[in-house]
């Protein structure tokens, strides 16, 4: 099995000193979830400041597709986007064009985070900007059939399997159903076979190197509450 997976986990807290210690360790990655977490504009954007200056790229899972949330996510510097819910090809495409100003709806402004508050000249900024990585997150039936033409649409970085949507949209309450860990399996081979990021979220290291072992390579592992609860409770425990 290769270890060239990429590492992170969700932050659910809102400071920016999680990022800073999560910053210390061999984490290739954060995730900041704006989604399930209260997350606002501000917030983003020192929690992303946090990212920057440390080695972690940030990555920010958005509450919503909206051409609004993207700009404003992306002008403050984000690595790149987790899009939750992205059920076919033409949402994917539309998602990438908000996210791009090549061939893209996205307004431009060089004075945000990431052209350099107004340091680099446009045609700098417009590459720096069209790197953000677009990941969509694949959580539904309908996203399932659809997996190999939103991994095929150009800008689409990767796709993210969302087990615990993924089970609710087949009629399931158990993430780890086998019928979830088979749709799992065929979303990670649609993403590879376009030669895209095969993302998933895991509970643990062991699901981690289970996926990897099927070509997994972008993992976001657990999130800093649940590390933070489960250190606590390890320390707590009196024989």
């Amino acid at each position: 099995m290769s270890n060239s997976f990429k590492l992170g986990t969700f932050v659910k807290t809102a400071s920016p000193h999680v990022i800073e210690v999560l910053g210390t360790t061999r984490l290739d990655f954060v995730c900041i979830d704006a989604e399930h977490a209260p997350m606002d504009r501000a917030v983003l954007d020192i929690m992303v400041m946090a990212a920057r200056t440390t080695r972690l790229q940030a990555f920010v899972r958005i509450p919503e597709i909206n051409p609004a949330v993207v700009l404003s996510t992306l002008d403050i510097g984000a690595t790149g986007l987790l899009v939750p819910h992205v059920d076919s090809a033409d949402q994917a495409a539309e998602v990438v064009a908000m996210a791009r100003y090549k061939g893209g709806l996205r307004g431009f402004s060089s004075s945000p985070r990431f052209a350099g508050y107004g340091s680099l000249g446009m045609k700098e900024a417009l590459r720096a900007g069209d790197e953000a990585q677009i990941i969509c997150q694949i959580e539904s039936e309908e996203a399932l059939k659809s997996a190999a033409a939103i991994a095929a649409v150009p800008g689409v970085a990767g796709l993210f399997v969302g087990r615990a949507d993924l089970a609710l949209s087949m009629g399931l309450d158990n993430p780890r159903d086998e019928r979830v860990t088979q749709a799992t399996l065929d979303i990670l081979r649609a993403a590879r076979q376009a030669g895209k990021i095969a993302g998933v979220h895991v509970g643990n290291n062991a699901e981690r190197d289970q996926f990897a072992a099927e070509g997994a390579d972008w993992f976001i592992v657990s999130s800093d509450q649940t590390l933070l609860r489960q250190a606590a409770q390890g320390i707590a425990h009196v024989d």
